[in-house]
């Protein structure tokens, strides 16, 4: 999703976010036993029976249950306290309830898929660039972490094949965004990535790219695909059938415009998911729509919001 702006001054940041979050997430993820998290290479996360749309609408697998809480993504993994697309911000996101990660994938000037938001580096590294101009070996020598604060120093910029091993062997799931528009082969790499880590029952895919999506569907029919939207489309329930989705994936602005959407979509069996929600008053309206799920930087407090309200 593209709503952050420009990377702030150094200085601005430290003011923004503080030591004190940034400290402590660290502390959780540097000092805490790695079993807090672990889960044995075959866990598949998820519900214990099909999920099945409310008042007698058809099964899909990503609508929930009537009572069931929603699926909390995590955006870019905990990124309000720690380094945003990293494996230390996915392990506090872990650590914090979430379930699921959400992150974004775009090829190195090799072909090598990373893990990566901005088109480039400057932002969220110590290096500049953009991502297709530098080699992994370039990419890998960078500093993903020091930009958010002095305790991530040395955190990496991930490929997608350690994010995958990542999830595989300590638990979770994946929500993948391909970023832009992608080149078959390119997108032929990304599932070619996830079949060989055998997790293609645990990402989901999603793109704002159409022809992305479409590629995904033609090469890896089993893999589970959503529509990133900013505003709904006229017909959603039409883009979604032709798009083969299981889940549409629209923006808390675009969604407030019309909020029948979500029955509409759900009457067809296709799922909602919001981003990028920050707050317990918007929470609670998307819970009562009955959205499916929540995309948020916050995933640690959105688990205790849904604690609080099922206690």
């Amino acid at each position: 999703m593209n709503h952050l702006p420009p990377r702030a001054p150094r200085s601005r940041i430290r003011r923004r976010f503080g030591y004190g979050p940034a400290v402590l997430a660290a502390a959780l993820v540097l000092a805490a036993p790695p079993t807090l998290s672990a889960e044995p290479a075959s866990y598949t996360p998820g519900p214990t029976a099909p999920h099945h749309a409310p008042s007698g609408k058809p099964a899909g697998r990503w609508i929930r249950a009537a009572g069931a809480p929603l699926t909390v993504f995590a955006h870019r993994g905990a990124s309000s306290t720690a380094p945003e697309n990293t494996l230390v911000s996915d392990e506090v996101a872990r650590r914090g309830g979430a379930k699921w990660i959400e992150n974004d994938v775009q090829p190195s000037k090799d072909g090598v898929p990373y893990i990566l938001h901005d088109a480039t580096v400057d932002r969220t590294t110590d290096g500049t660039g953009t991502l297709r101009s530098l080699t992994s070996a370039q990419l890998d020598a960078l500093d993903a972490g020091s930009w958010f604060a002095p305790v991530f120093a040395g955190t990496r910029v991930p490929t997608l094949a350690a994010q995958l091993a990542d999830l595989r062997t300590r638990g979770g799931n994946l929500l993948l965004e391909i970023k832009g528009r992608q080149t078959e082969a390119e997108v032929a790499r990304i599932v070619q990535e996830v079949r060989d880590q055998g997790m293609t029952d645990r990402v989901f895919v999603q793109s704002f790219d159409v022809t992305s999506l479409r590629l995904a569907h033609e090469l890896a029919p089993e893999l589970p695909l959503g529509l990133l939207r900013d505003s709904l489309d006229a017909d959603p329930v039409a883009v979604a059938e032709d798009l083969h989705l299981a889940a549409y994936n629209v923006s808390d602005k675009g969604l407030s415009v019309r909020p029948s959407a979500v029955d509409e979509l759900h009457a067809a069996g296709i799922a909602v998911n919001v981003w990028t929600v920050n707050g317990a008053a918007r929470w609670k309206v998307l819970d009562e729509l009955g959205v499916d799920g929540v995309i948020t930087d916050r995933p640690t407090e959105l688990t205790g919001w849904i604690a609080g309200r099922r206690a």
